[in-house]
C-alpha cells in the first residue's frame, strides 16, 4: 500500500513540477485526488530493481492463435509450458480496443480488446511473470469517446486535442512518418484542423490542458493496479507542441516524464518507466535525464549496428558507439533489443554508421524481401526512417547476397545483444525465427506487417518439436544461452561493460559485478571466416594467464590459440582449475 504519511511530500514535488509545466499548480488537488483514490489498496511486491534474472519476452496478444480459446488464454499456455524459466517479464503490446496501426491507435485505453480477451487473462500473465503495458501517450484514436466529445464539442474530451492553422508554418516540426501533419476534422461546429502527428486515424492530444495529463496519469495508474510493474511510454517525444519549434524532445515533454517518475517512486521503487523515442542516440539517451526520467531506455541504437556490422563482416563501428557510451546514470539502463514489432530504425544511428552504409544496408534488405519506410523532412525531402523486415531473413545473408550461415549469424545478433549492459528484450518473432509474412503486408498495405505474423499455435508447437526446422534450432538455441546469461552476476544491468578494441572483425566487451567480483570476456567473430583472437595484449591478465571456461560450450581454452569459428560467439570466465 502506498504510504499515506508521504502524500504531503509527494504533493510538494508534483506542486514544482506542474509549476515547471503549466506555470501554475492549479491542477495539483485534482491530480492528488486521482493519485490517492487509484493507489490506496496498492501492494508492492517486488523487492529490489532488477539484476540478471531480468529478460523480456516482446509479443502482440494475438502472435499465437489457437480455434476456440481467447489469444491471452493461449499466450499464457505457451508461455508456462516453454518459457517459464526463460524469461522474468512479457511486454504484451498494447491490448486495447483500437482502430488501426495494430493496437497503437487506442479507442478505450481502460478496456481490453475483446477480441484478445480479459482483465483475468492479463492478471494470470502477470500472476507468473513481470507484466509491460503501454501507455501511448502522444496520441489516440479518432474513434475514442474522447473524440467523439471534440466533434460534438461537449464532454470530458471536447478539448483533449491540438488544433492548429493548417497555413502556418510547419517546417522546423521533426516529422517520423510522410502524412499530413494537420488533418481536417468535420464537426458540429464547422471544419476545425487538428495535429496529427503518426497518421490521421492517430490524433494528437492537447497536454497543455492539465486535464489531458491528469486523466493520462490515473490511466498510469490503473495499469499498475492491475498488475503492471513496466510502463513504456510510446512515442512520448512528440508530447508537446510549440509552433515554431522542433516539437520534439520540448522541456515540457521531460518535465512530464519526471513528474511520472516521481509518482513511480513515491509509490513504489520497484516500478520501471520505459521511454520509447526512436530518434538519434544522443537525442535518445537525453531521457534518462539526470537519473530523474525514465530508468530505461529503448537502446535504438543498437539493431542497425548489429545489424550493419554482420551485414559487412565489421565491428568497427559497434566497437567504437560501445566505447563512446557514457556510464549511465544511477539506478538506470538500456532496454536492449535487435527487433521489435516496428522496422529497425535507422535514425538512431544517423553520425554514427556513413550514409553510403546505410544505402548498401537498405539494398541487402530489399534484396532479402524486405522495405524501407521514409520520413519527411521539414525541406520538403524524405530520408529512411526504418527497414520492415523479419530480422531472420536481415540476416540471411550479407552485402554479398545470401549464404549458408544464417542461424548461426542470426544466433550471434541475439547473443550480441545478451550480453551487452541493460536489460535484454527479445521479440516473439526473433525467439522462433519467424520469415517474412509478405501475405499479411498484401492483407494489410502496411510494411510492418512483415514482421508481425500470427502463428497458429499448433503449427508452431509443430515446428518447435521438430529438431531439423529453423523454429526448432533458433527457440533452442537462444532458451539455452538465456538460461546461461541468467546464472551469472556479471550480466547484471548493473554489472560494468568495457568495450575492447581487439580487430575490426571482432566484438569483444568485459562486463563485472561489482559485488561479485564474477568478470566475462565476451568476443563475438561477426565474419563468415574463422578467426584468431587479436590483440591478446589488450585483454586483462587474469583471462589470458591461464586458460578460460567457455560458458557457451563448456570447454576449456587458451586464448592464444583461441580461434571463433565463422560467426561463433565466446563467453569467457577465467579457469578455476
Amino acid at each position: 500500500m502506498a504510504d499515506q504519511r508521504t502524500l504531503a511530500t509527494l504533493s510538494e514535488i508534483l506542486s514544482q513540477r506542474l509549476q515547471r509545466i503549466y506555470g501554475s499548480d492549479d491542477c495539483l488537488a485534482k491530480l492528488m485526488l486521482k493519485i490517492e483514490a487509484r493507489t490506496a489498496a496498492y501492494q508492492r511486491t517486488r523487492k529490489g530493481r532488477w539484476d540478471e534474472s531480468d529478460i523480456i519476452l516482446i509479443t502482440y496478444g494475438d502472435s499465437l492463435l489457437q480455434e476456440g480459446k481467447r489469444p491471452l488464454q493461449v499466450l499464457n499456455q505457451f508461455l508456462r509450458q516453454h518459457l517459464a524459466d526463460t524469461f522474468s517479464a512479457v511486454h504484451i503490446l498494447p491490448f486495447f480496443p483500437y482502430s488501426s496501426d495494430d493496437g497503437f491507435s487506442v479507442i478505450d485505453y481502460r478496456a481490453v480488446n475483446y477480441k484478445l480477451g480479459t482483465w483475468d487473462d492479463v492478471a494470470q500473465i502477470a500472476q507468473s511473470f513481470d507484466l509491460m503495458a503501454d501507455l501511448v501517450c502522444n496520441h489516440t484514436s479518432r474513434q475514442s469517446l474522447w473524440f467523439i466529445d471534440f466533434i460534438n464539442g461537449e464532454g470530458e474530451g471536447k478539448e483533449f486535442f491540438v488544433e492548429s492553422d493548417p497555413d502556418a508554418d510547419y517546417s522546423s516540426v521533426i516529422r517520423p512518418r510522410t502524412s499530413p501533419l494537420i488533418v481536417d476534422v468535420y464537426t458540429r461546429q464547422g471544419v476545425k484542423h487538428v495535429w496529427a502527428t503518426f497518421s490521421d486515424d492517430q490524433i494528437d492530444l492537447n497536454f497543455a490542458n492539465p486535464d489531458v495529463l491528469i486523466e493520462m496519469i490515473d490511466i498510469l495508474l490503473e495499469y499498475i493496479v492491475k498488475g503492471s510493474r513496466y510502463i513504456r511510454l510510446d512515442a512520448v517525444a512528440f508530447l508537446w507542441k510549440t509552433l515554431g519549434s522542433k516539437c520534439v524532445h520540448l522541456p515540457e515533454t521531460h518535465e512530464v516524464v519526471k513528474l511520472m517518475r516521481d509518482i513511480f517512486r513515491w509509490l513504489d521503487p520497484g516500478l520501471v518507466l520505459i521511454t520509447e523515442t526512436n530518434v538519434p542516440h544522443e537525442e535518445n539517451i537525453s531521457y534518462f535525464g539526470s537519473g530523474d526520467e525514465a530508468q530505461m531506455v529503448y537502446n535504438f541504437a543498437l539493431p542497425p549496428l548489429i545489424l550493419h556490422g554482420l551485414n559487412r563482416g565489421n565491428a568497427s563501428y559497434l566497437t567504437r558507439w560501445a566505447r563512446s557510451l557514457p556510464a549511465f546514470p544511477a539506478g538506470c539502463c538500456f532496454l536492449n533489443f535487435t527487433a521489435s514489432h516496428d522496422g529497425i530504425g535507422v535514425r538512431a544511428v544517423e553520425g554514427i554508421i556513413p550514409k553510403h552504409e546505410i544505402t548498401d544496408l537498405i539494398e541487402s534488405v530489399h534484396q532479402f524481401g524486405g522495405f524501407v519506410s521514409m520520413k519527411a523532412n521539414g525541406d520538403g525531402t524524405k530520408s529512411p526512417y526504418e527497414l520492415n523486415i523479419s530480422l531472420f531473413e536481415a540476416l540471411q545473408g550479407t552485402r554479398n547476397g545470401p549464404d549458408t550461415f544464417q542461424i548461426s549469424r542470426f544466433l550471434c545478433a541475439q547473443t550480441i545483444m545478451l550480453s551487452l549492459q541493460g536489460i535484454p528484450a527479445l521479440y516473439i518473432h526473433s525467439l522462433t525465427a519467424t520469415p517474412n509474412d509478405l501475405e499479411q503486408v498484401e492483407l494489410t498495405g502496411r510494411t510492418r506487417s512483415i514482421n508481425r505474423h500470427k502463428w497458429q499455435s499448433d503449427e508452431l508447437n509443430g515446428l518447435l518439436c521438430d529438431p531439423a526446422s529453423d523454429q526448432s534450432r533458433i527457440f533452442s538455441a537462444l532458451t539455452e544461452i538465456i538460461k546461461i546469461r541468467r546464472s551469472h552476476h556479471a550480466f547484471s544491468p548493473d554489472a560494468s561493460q568495457e568495450a575492447l578494441v581487439l580487430s575490426d572483425t571482432l566484438f569483444a566487451i568485459i562486463r563485472c559485478d561489482p559485488h561479485s567480483g564474477e568478470q566475462i570476456l565476451c568476443i563475438h567473430n561477426l565474419t563468415a571466416y574463422p578467426h584468431e583472437v587479436h590483440g591478446i595484449e589488450k585483454i586483462p591478465q587474469q583471462f589470458t594467464a591461464a586458460g578460460c571456461d567457455e560458458l557457451l560450450t563448456g570447454k576449456t581454452v587458451a586464448l592464444h590459440e583461441f580461434e571463433l569459428a565463422p560467426y561463433q560467439c565466446a563467453w569467457l570466465v577465467p579457469s578455476m582449475e
